[in-house]
């Protein structure tokens, strides 16, 4: 970890101190085009605002915009992408709903002549030169399966929050999960719906799934959303601490249930390093420099051990 950050801040420096001595065009508009509006994406933009504002002591002006459609829809964002490339910002970073639907769209707006990124979720048969994220899912699935079945002693009945079924990250921490089941044959999948994003979906299929195995003892959830969600199901029915939820992502709200012993366990994306990545980024292509093909911002398995 230290030679990783180690690396991480000689690149920013190298970065920086190639941004200030660099001429030309330094007031710039950056938009990210999300997935769907959700908390998640705040703490991308908190990032993104700070690398704006640290590269405002450099002499450059960058205009950071965040701009996701309300729901998670692949037309939807597609228009939205299609608005920017008309207004063509000096960047563009992209989220994708579906990589593959989403690839030609990106490279319309590289075409245009406008400097496209991806974040969060790849579109990797795309154009685009660089993805700042975390696409390690289906270890991240695996791992919260190996936290699920110790904690629920290897048997019962389990549910999975499968999130959008045509995000990859979703689809890859689902079957992560799955192959990590398959160790533990007194397992059984016995419930498996789609919350696409949202927390109250997320709430509803918990009591479904609740209402169809009464004796359920265990739920993964892919996304940021599905856990809290299912947890807030789970308190409701007055199960905290019968029904073990791990899931992703560190949310406030999911931090305080990890406290309270509703949810046993997270795995947090850095999501901050993400936004304040992908603006060096953007502003190092305006001024012609080489840049990587992918930057890693990686995962953390969270506890309540790591939170007192």
């Amino acid at each position: 970890m230290r030679k990783v950050l180690l690396c991480c801040f000689m690149l920013l420096f190298a970065m920086a101190c190639r941004l200030e001595a660099a001429e030309g065009k330094k007031d710039l508009r950056i938009v990210f085009i999300p997935k769907v509006i959700h908390p998640w994406y705040d703490v991308v933009q908190e990032g993104a605002e700070y690398a704006a504002a640290e590269l405002g002591k450099l002499g450059y002006n960058v205009d950071v915009k965040f701009d996701a459609p309300p729901v998670a829809d692949l037309n939807e964002q597609v228009k939205k992408i299609e608005s920017h490339i008309s207004s063509r910002p000096d960047g563009l970073a992209i989220a994708s709903i579906d990589p593959a639907a989403n690839a030609q769209i990106i490279d319309d707006a590289i075409a245009a002549g406008i400097n496209t990124i991806a974040f969060d979720t790849d579109s990797p048969s795309s154009k685009r030169p660089l993805y700042v994220g975390h696409n390690q899912d289906e270890q991240d699935g695996f791992d919260l399966g190996v936290v699920l079945a110790e904690e629920i002693g290897k048997k019962g009945k389990v549910a999975i929050l499968s999130g959008t079924l045509t995000a990859p990250n979703h689809v890859g921490r689902v079957a992560g999960f799955k192959k990590c089941m398959e160790q533990y044959p007194d397992i059984k999948v016995v419930f498996e719906r789609p919350d696409n994003d949202d927390m109250q979906r997320a709430v509803d299929l918990t009591e479904n799934a609740l209402q169809a195995n009464p004796d359920l003892v265990g739920i993964f959830g892919c996304n940021a959303s599905n856990p809290i969600g299912a947890a807030r199901a789970i308190k409701a029915a007055g199960l905290a601490g019968k029904v073990t939820i791990v899931g992703m992502d560190d949310l406030p709200e999911a931090l305080s249930l990890i406290k309270e012993g509703v949810i046993t366990a997270v795995k947090a994306q850095k999501q901050w390093e993400i936004g304040y990545w992908g603006v060096y980024y953007m502003v190092a292509m305006n001024r012609g420099f080489t840049i990587p093909p992918y930057h890693p911002t990686g995962s953390k398995l969270i506890t309540s051990a790591d939170l007192k």
